[in-house]
């Protein structure tokens, strides 16, 4: 294979995980040697304009202004593809998430006789399969997808239960663990006007109601009745999510003074400069696939505590390199933050270094490569 095309909703710099994954996933299939060309949309061109890469650009990135509904977007980025197919003329295309990429790059492909991979990487099944969720479209685009792929054991299976198929391969999320790696004293604390003695509860992402806000909320005041302590925001606050800060800080104005909200860092080696401050990192989300930011906290050797949701469990052991709530206690979060800050020191660094192992042992760029390899030649077998 040697030239492929993938077709995500955000790619870098817009923000979030999936745009991260993205790029990522772009930057390693094209070491391993594939030439790669991305289809994105943007909320920021006029409908239906589209925004072509600068002449040495790479990877070539083609961004496609969104109309107000998937029913013009969808046909009219269609038409884009098929002249794009023309001029570029490629071995395979990549739906990055499963609605809407997934399920146009499955159509596309099968439209052009090309070979089609499709890419789980979050919530998307969930999502999908219930109301208002498009059921039949996630089914069928998991049933004629050449390649599936799950960022999590767990998501492979419920592809399994949904389509029939036991050839889903498990991609898992990478880590740069070069820069989300120990660091050592900064003067952080300092310039966000963290008291020495105060405990630092930390978070990285975007805030929002599946991410677990409100848990995180009340964590920071059951801790706050026990001893001095912030909720660090490594990121941003959905918009729509902002009146739940706002409720919070007329119900407890004390605690939601000690709520610090960095924005958005679109420096890698900011993020992992603050994961550092963390005595405790939470992930209490409803659900997941497999949270970049807890895989991140965790090559940082993090102290974690997360909630059994999605593929987090495959990546945390209870006791041994962080710690699992199950999504029906979320509310006794503060409680196990209390627990975690009287461990021994020892037995708190041991877990500790445990975390950052697991992430060496099992979540590596290297090891992403020789996962994507596999992909490479089933895409070719596939054709």
């Amino acid at each position: 294979m040697t030239r492929l095309l993938l077709i995500t909703e955000r790619f870098a710099p817009d923000l979030g995980g999936l745009a991260t994954s993205a790029t990522r996933l772009v930057t390693t299939l094209s070491q391993l040697g594939v030439e790669v060309d991305v289809v994105s949309w943007s909320r920021y061109l006029q409908p239906g304009e589209v925004s072509p890469p600068t002449s040495d650009a790479q990877p070539r990135v083609y961004r496609i202004g969104l109309y107000r509904h998937w029913d013009m977007t969808m046909p009219h980025t269609l038409n884009f593809l098929e002249w794009l197919h023309q001029t570029r003329a490629y071995d395979a295309v990549w739906g990055h998430y499963l609605f809407p990429s997934g399920f146009l790059a499955t159509w596309f492909a099968a439209l052009q006789g090309i070979a089609s991979t499709v890419s789980a990487r979050g919530n998307d099944i969930d999502r999908e399969m219930f109301p208002p969720g498009d059921f039949a479209r996630l089914q069928w685009t998991l049933q004629h997808a050449k390649v599936i792929t799950a960022v999590s054991a767990d998501m492979a299976r419920k592809i399994q239960l949904l389509s029939g198929r036991d050839d889903v391969l498990v991609l898992k999320n990478a880590v740069d663990t070069d820069i989300f790696a120990p660091m050592g004293e900064s003067n952080l604390r300092a310039t966000l006007g963290i008291a020495p003695d105060e405990v630092v509860l930390g978070f990285c992402g975007e805030l929002r109601e599946k991410k677990g806000q409100q848990f995180l909320l009340n964590a920071l005041t059951t801790v706050r009745q026990q001893r001095p302590a912030c909720l660090l925001i490594i990121g941003e606050v959905r918009t729509s999510q902002e009146s739940v800060l706002q409720l919070y800080a007329s119900q407890q104005p004390e605690d939601a003074q000690r709520v610090i909200v960095t924005g958005h860092l679109a420096d890698a080696q900011a993020v992992a400069a603050y994961l550092q401050l963390c005595d405790v990192y939470l992930q209490p989300s409803l659900w997941e696939g497999m949270p970049n930011a807890l895989l991140e906290a965790m090559a940082c050797s993090c102290c974690c505590i997360a909630s059994d949701a999605g593929g987090i469990p495959e990546v945390i052991l209870h006791g041994e390199n962080g710690f699992l709530l199950p999504r029906s206690h979320l509310h006794k979060l503060g409680e196990a933050v209390l627990e975690c800050l009287e461990m021994p020191a020892g037995e708190k660094n041991s877990i500790q270094q445990a975390a950052r192992d697991r992430i060496l042992t099992s979540y590596s760029i290297s090891q992403e490569q020789q996962q994507l390899q596999i992909v490479i030649n089933c895409l070719v077998n596939s054709q």
